[in-house]
């Protein structure tokens, strides 16, 4: 019987580490799937927004095409809106804060602290790529819109803010709402439709047909923006004061905010051995 106990007490601790090492594992995997599903959560606010608009209108989204002077070859939209007056090309944002920026700053901030590239600016790379596959007759009809979650608040130029702007600013659930004002604005200015049926189907047809759907091009894409997002973090003038490794600027701002490490910069590595 003592044999068959000590048998069982010792089987119980061989078990242990492997427990731990789930339980350590677990909270990664739980924020990975939180993000993932704001992601979700948040586009299908979206949808439910352009379900809600008239019925001559048309969309796309999730949109990838070429774009020779994109990065990685690639635009990515993540919604484009066809209607009788103008195109709507929704650039859509799941950051958390205060957003802080104007039209003449090429990088915004989240928060005062973190950089995000001016949406505004990333929003006319994706229209100059979609006239690609389009006449040139339809170019000037492009209005650029930018949409952000409650969870953010805007203090930024009060222009994007306004229904007579051609560059607007807004929250999710309020994207419907402010397609709906611009079009009635549209409605007095030109009297007649910009775009007839026969339009919105052409140009429906063009996007479609240059969306890639391949998951294997669309793997590559993703794959050459993070590659790319790396390259940027290290490419800076900025290095360790130990081992004279570059550093990123989010890093750099870290150092020197902390006074234990006196004005001075280290890598993550050798952070960890001052004291």
């Amino acid at each position: 019987m003592l044999l068959f106990l000590n048998f069982l007490k010792k089987k119980k601790n061989e078990d242990k580490p492997k427990q731990a090492n789930m339980t350590a594992s677990k909270p990664k995997k739980v924020s990975e799937q939180i993000d993932t599903r704001k992601g979700e959560i948040g586009e299908y606010k979206i949808d439910i927004q352009l379900d809600q608009l008239p019925k001559d209108c048309r969309y796309l989204s999730d949109l990838l095409v070429k774009n020779p002077k994109a990065r990685s070859g690639y635009s990515q939209i993540d919604h484009v809106v066809l209607t009788p007056y103008s195109i709507f090309v929704i650039e859509t944002k799941n950051y958390q804060g205060t957003i802080y920026g104007g039209k003449d700053r090429k990088t915004w901030l989240v928060n005062g602290k973190f950089k995000m590239m001016n949406p505004f600016v990333q929003n006319y790379g994706h229209i100059k790529a979609l006239t690609a596959f389009i006449d040139t007759k339809y170019y000037d009809l492009f209005i650029s819109m930018v949409s952000f979650t409650k969870r953010c608040t805007f203090k930024v130029d009060l222009d994007y803010r306004k229904i007579g702007s051609n560059e607007m600013i807004v929250y999710d659930i309020e994207l419907s709402e402010f397609i709906h004002r611009k079009l009635s604005v549209l409605k007095i200015e030109h009297k007649e439709p910009l775009l007839h049926e026969s339009d919105i189907i052409t140009i429906y047809e063009a996007f479609s047909k240059a969306n890639i759907t391949d998951p294997k091009g669309r793997e590559e894409h993703k794959h050459t923006l993070q590659t790319s997002e790396v390259n940027e973090e290290t490419r800076s003038s900025y290095t360790c004061s130990v081992c004279n490794k570059p550093v990123s600027d989010k890093v750099k701002k870290y150092c020197l905010d902390n006074k234990k490490f006196n004005s001075k910069i280290y890598c993550f590595e050798h952070q960890k051995s001052v004291h």
